[in-house]
């Protein structure tokens, strides 16, 4: 396997040497395989795991490099060793779900405390989602390149969990399926003036406009704007939609209906309730949010709220995932709304990434050819199989929410 180059992956190409570390990550690590339905091969032959000839595999490659990396950092360690390749595997999704599924037993709770003691990586402060920070985060990710989402993503050009229909595995017809979801849970209908937080690609405020609504859609990435702008052109709603490069901090004005598709988790913990008072403060009298939010069952909420992993350091920094529980009790403090309705689509985002992580592998050639290399490529695909096995599992789940106006006298 090829290492990293040092001058685009700086720190990656060589593995820290934390003997002492090691030691203990390969201890921990023994302890926790030992019983997954999987095969660990070392490569003198050794296996661990009590998985079959038909478990997915995991190829443990340089050994010292990868207990190396785990010892000195376990979040950010395990995936960075795959992007080195470190260990590999022939179905990674397949590999990681049975991983995710005992997520939070794994390694028992004395041992748990003992790993902490290492864990010295920290949000860097200038990742805090303040204004500015919230531009730089939304860059790193979405700005990489619109040639690139472009790869994966179906027609629709949405980066969110689809919904199937019952005996479909289509994945625009889902996609279009979803926003139509969201644009009912806020009741959208012809004549309404609708805000969006978050445009990403454009392909919801297409949709509102279709049904006959003026939207004002907010995004704070450059080339998401410029690609959005172009598709909304192109789908004939450019007098109906109005795309503003802003913040939802400095977002103005009064509709009737307000709509964000996975947005929240870019938030930050400390700014839920800035964002919900934001919806609310938006939103005219009798008007409805329709807010697609990934969750996480609130104690790891409660656990991943302090930790620096691997997917803030390479894909999102600056984010936490809420749970339903932290979105209920923000609604709930900082807002005049209620959750009238929710929707469950854990499965759907399983099944949407598998989708997005076979067509990135499928077309890899045309992504390289965009510039990107082998270490991206196993970093993307890390990306994508890690998130499919949580929603695989329920680890992570996605909910569609209505909120609407709280009557008198509501009680939650």
């Amino acid at each position: 396997m090829p290492r990293p180059s040092e001058g685009v992956w700086p720190g990656l190409a060589t593995p820290p040497h934390v003997p002492a570390r090691a030691r203990i990550a390969e201890s921990l690590f023994r302890r926790a395989v030992k019983e997954l339905p999987v095969r660990v091969v070392f490569p003198g032959g050794e296996r661990l795991g009590v998985g079959d000839d038909d478990s997915p595999v995991m190829r443990i490659v340089r050994p010292a490099a990868f207990f190396n990396r785990l010892g000195a950092g376990s979040k950010i360690g395990f995936g960075e060793s795959y992007m080195a390749g470190d260990w590999t595997s022939t179905d990674l999704a397949d590999l990681l779900t049975p991983f995710a599924a005992r997520l939070s037993t794994l390694i028992p709770p004395t041992l748990q405390r003992i790993g902490r003691r290492f864990a010295e990586a920290r949000q860097p402060s200038e990742e805090s989602n303040t204004v500015d920070g919230s531009r730089e985060n939304i860059h790193r990710h979405y700005d990489l390149s619109n040639e690139l989402f472009t790869t994966f993503l179906d027609e629709t050009m949405s980066y969110s969990s689809a919904w199937f229909a019952p005996g479909s595995d289509d994945l625009p017809d889902a996609q279009r399926r979803k926003i139509d979801g969201v644009l009912d849970m806020a009741n959208v209908r012809s004549g309404q003036h609708v805000l969006e937080i978050g445009t990403g690609w454009g392909g919801l405020a297409i949709r509102a406009a279709q049904r006959g609504a003026r939207v004002t859609t907010l995004t704070i990435s450059a080339e998401q704007a410029k690609l959005a702008q172009e598709r909304i052109a192109a789908a004939g709603v450019a007098d109906q939609v109005q795309v503003l490069l802003r913040d939802y901090r400095e977002a103005q004005g009064s509709y009737d209906a307000v709509v964000s598709v996975e947005m929240i988790e870019a938030v930050g913990m400390e700014y839920w309730p800035t964002f919900f008072a934001a919806l609310d403060r938006l939103l005219k009298p009798g008007g409805s949010v329709g807010l697609q939010a990934i969750t996480m069952p609130h104690d790891r909420m409660l656990a991943a709220r302090s930790d620096y992993s691997w997917i803030h350091k390479y894909v999102f920094p600056g984010g936490l995932i809420p749970s339903v529980e932290a979105i209920e009790d923000n609604v709930a403090e900082h807002t005049g709304l209620r959750i009238a309705e929710r929707r469950s689509l854990g499965p759907d985002y399983a099944r949407t990434l598998a989708h997005w992580r076979e067509t990135f592998m499928a077309r890899w050639a045309d992504v390289a050819g965009l510039g990107f290399d082998d270490t991206f490529r196993r970093m993307w695909e890390f990306y994508l199989a890690y998130s499919e096995a949580g929603f695989r599992v329920g680890y992570l789940d996605v909910f569609q929410f209505s909120l609407q106006p709280r009557p008198a006298h509501y009680s939650r």
